[in-house]
């Protein structure tokens, strides 16, 4: 039960994930085929790392956002088992 993440948030880590490889690969590529540095070639790089940017943080916010989820459910699963327990000592006290 706590292995279980959000379909949706694996789809947009998996996504995320994407966008990160093709970012590097297109400032490799840029960083390949060109020696000189024109204006165009700034602003493909300036893209990439603008993707990368953004890829990154949504990457970070989807990770946190799922391993808060799956505290949240560990944390209500203890809480069930112990309220179980109290109530298991509290009627072995009373027999």
């Amino acid at each position: 039960m706590l292995n279980h993440v959000n379909t949706d948030n694996r789809l947009i880590i998996l996504l995320n994930a994407a966008g990160v490889i093709a970012a590097y690969v297109l400032l490799i590529i840029s960083l390949y085929k060109s020696t000189e540095v024109p204006l165009a070639t700034k602003g493909f790089w300036g893209i990439g790392v603008l993707m990368l940017t953004i890829s990154l943080v949504n990457f970070v916010k989807y990770l946190f956002d799922a391993r808060m989820n799956s505290d949240r459910i560990r944390q209500l699963e203890d809480a069930k088992n112990e309220k179980l327990l109290e109530e298991f000592v509290g009627e072995v006290k009373e027999d």
